[in-house]
């Protein structure tokens, strides 16, 4: 009887020490964040603003080009083809291609911006486009293979039928240093997968 009373008094005691040492680590001020590295936060900022040897894939998007368009608004139908011209330069401190294209859709004068570089932080190519065909704004993340000669991107824009959000994706294959094709795939009406653009450059001599 002795041993089970000495028993349960050693761990009541036990329990009290470490009650009371909970409520003592509980009482003291929590340790301060160790302020960053200032060097070390320069250089990371330095490093992941510099452009480097992906940006360089970009080189064959820049110059200006001759577009032929063709353009699938229903699967089932037959496609709309127009043309336009494309003017691509850098910009940015060479960070940034940007597009500017001018052409027609639908029987109406059409034109578009678009922006297009690779994120040092996200260690992706990314971009974004914008036209006179609508009022937002579509971004992509796009990856490529180690030659840069294609580039797949996963985008997502708003149906202007439903208002909700739709993924699409593109191709953009550089042929050779005057060709680039553009290739745009999305959901059809019965929700299969169609390609529904089609651009060919020709860099303008």
């Amino acid at each position: 009887m002795k041993n089970v009373v000495r028993i349960t008094m050693a761990f009541v005691f036990a329990a009290c020490v470490s009650a009371a040492t909970a409520q003592e680590k509980a009482k003291k001020p929590a340790a301060k964040p160790t302020p960053p590295d200032e060097k070390a936060m320069m250089e990371a900022w330095q490093k992941a603003s510099t452009p480097g040897e992906m940006h360089k894939k970009l080189d064959a998007m820049v110059g200006t080009f001759d577009a032929k368009v063709r353009t699938w608004m229903d699967p089932s139908k037959p496609p709309e083809d127009t043309a336009g011209t494309s003017v691509n330069s850098w910009t940015l401190g060479d960070r940034f291609v940007e597009q500017k294209y001018e052409g027609t859709f639908m029987g109406q004068p059409f034109t578009g911006i678009g922006y297009v570089g690779y994120d040092n932080v996200k260690k992706k190519y990314v971009s974004v486009w914008m036209d006179s065909a609508g009022t937002g704004m579509m971004s992509s993340v796009m990856t490529s293979d180690p030659e840069g000669k294609v580039f797949t991107a996963k985008s997502t824009v708003d149906d202007p039928m439903t208002g909700k959000p739709t993924p699409i994706e593109s191709k953009m294959t550089v042929e050779d240093n005057d060709h680039l094709k553009f290739e745009m795939w999305g959901k059809g009406p019965e929700g299969k997968t169609y390609k529904m653009m089609e651009i060919n450059y020709t860099r303008k001599k």
